[in-house]
């Protein structure tokens, strides 16, 4: 399948400066860029020490119990999942709300004969194209002979060769590497796997008919829950993939300022594709929403379908990372008054 071109500015991002030697990365690995939090973009809740550690400890007993809390106790999962999995218990936990970590102990071997292989031509001209524009400013991925852009091109050339069918899409790149900044090639190969089948089933098959429909299904959210940005969008005919193509391809990770992203990741592994229309919405109802701008304003601010797709273009710049909770508890709160006055 050839490669989506979903990245305007990525034609020459070879040219990027690099980082002084003197420069140091941001607690992500990243120099300064969009995704950098070394500014006001930093929002990542100060915990104490002890608080972290609390978590670490929780994760660590929920981790050897794992099958216990799935099957009795998702609730736990969940909630410390929105709460944002600490740092240092990403990797395995990521692995075991995916299912990665249990498709590789069946799989055994599997990684290696795939990257064995030297893949379909055409796939592998593709994958090769992009693996500069990923994530440039990143520690991993910054220089050609960088460990992670060799890594990504074999993860995502033993995936095209694993789903001849699929082949490689150009999203798939960003979502690969997200994974790789957090794990080995192999673990990230199977949670990408599992990831690709079971969470984006079909987003990245020719045609893209799944994500069109789930495109019609965002929109008919924003019909209910905002509506003033429901109107807006039909009215200048700006359709659900010109908004959230980019978006639910690549789970937003080519979005939100990166603590955002991790916290969405870690709450998209627990709870599943709910999560990407509960975020679409949050941002388009934050930008265009009754609560957010008025009718008169909105209609001023934005008189073609160019300003406001402009505009969704930064939606997520300054969000907040509990966004998406607070709205979560917003809609819980809705729920109890209408239950207790019914």
């Amino acid at each position: 399948m050839p490669a989506m071109d979903i990245e305007e500015q990525s034609e020459d991002l070879e040219g990027i400066e690099e980082p002084q030697e003197q420069e140091q990365p941001d607690k992500y690995g990243f120099f300064g860029s969009q995704h950098a939090t070394t500014d006001v973009r930093n929002l990542v809740s100060k915990l104490p020490p002890e608080v972290i550690r609390r978590r670490e400890l929780k994760w660590r007993h929920m981790l050897e119990n794992w099958d216990l809390f799935t099957s009795k106790k998702f609730s736990k999962v969940r909630d410390r999942c929105r709460k944002g999995i600490p740092s240092s218990m990403r990797m395995s936990a990521w692995q075991y709300l995916c299912g990665g970590q249990f498709r590789k102990e069946k799989r055994k071997g599997l990684f290696e004969q795939l990257d064995a292989q030297s893949g379909d031509p055409s796939h592998v001209e593709d994958i090769r194209k992009d693996l500069h524009r990923q994530f440039p400013q990143h520690e991993i991925f910054m220089k050609k002979e960088n460990l992670g852009q060799q890594e990504l091109f074999r993860l995502l050339k033993a995936y095209s060769i694993l789903r001849p069918e699929v082949g490689y899409c150009q999203a798939q790149a960003p979502v690969a590497s997200l994974l790789l900044m957090h794990m080995p090639t192999e673990d990230a190969f199977f949670s990408f796997v599992e990831i690709c089948d079971k969470y984006l089933n079909g987003y990245y098959s020719p045609g893209l008919e799944t994500i069109q429909l789930d495109g019609l299904i965002l929109f008919g959210l924003l019909r209910k829950f905002s509506p003033q940005a429901y109107h807006q969008l039909t009215k200048l005919e700006v359709g659900p993939m010109l908004v959230m193509t980019e978006w639910f391809l690549c789970v937003f990770t080519r979005t939100l300022p990166w603590p955002c992203v991790l916290r969405v990741f870690d709450m998209f592994l627990c709870e599943g594709i709910r999560v990407l229309f509960k975020v679409g919405v949050v941002l388009i109802d934050s930008t265009l929403g009754s609560h957010s701008i008025s009718k008169a304003e909105l209609r001023k601010r934005y008189p073609s379908a160019f300003e406001l797709l402009e505009c969704l273009k930064h939606a997520g710049d300054n969000l907040e990372e509990d966004a998406f909770i607070q709205q979560e508890e917003r809609e819980r709160q809705k729920k109890a008054l209408k239950a207790k006055r019914s």
